[in-house]
């Protein structure tokens, strides 16, 4: 099944001047022949073009709808750009993470648990470590 990637642009509001073309049809076609030129160099097919609504701001408050023409581009995508064929742990950049089951997630909420705990049973024994060691003072009777 072939693929495609596709590439929408404006399509030209006003013709452009060049030597020996005359008329406003004549410059406008070739500007529109001038930007598919340019297009197919790239390696884009000329598919269709496509009138679209599109609403802008018109004034402080207001919102106008402006129809826009748009010229529709499309080229062939490679089996292998587009991950045609290949496994999903082959495709190493673009693969889905792989998360943990309940039991590995358990263990490793269980480890740290158990981390904590010895930390604050250490943390209570040093504490009673120093009363021991510190001796109050002989006074004398």
């Amino acid at each position: 099944m072939q693929r495609y990637e596709y590439n929408v642009v404006p399509a030209p509001r006003k013709g452009k001047k060049a030597r020996g073309i005359k008329g406003a049809e004549a410059r406008f076609a070739h500007a529109l022949a001038e930007c598919m030129n340019e297009m197919a160099a790239d390696g884009w097919e000329y598919l269709r073009t496509d009138t679209l609504p599109s609403e802008e701001r018109a004034g402080i408050t207001g919102r106008a709808t402006v129809f826009q023409n748009m010229l529709v581009f499309r080229r062939a995508v490679s089996a292998e750009a587009a991950g045609i064929g290949r496994r999903l742990d082959e495709m190493s950049g673009d693969a889905i993470p792989r998360l943990p089951s309940a039991t590995e997630a358990n263990t490793v909420a269980e480890a740290a648990e158990g981390a904590a705990l010895i930390d604050k049973i250490e943390d209570s024994s040093e504490t009673s470590e120093d009363k021991k060691d510190a001796t109050p003072p002989i006074t004398a009777a």
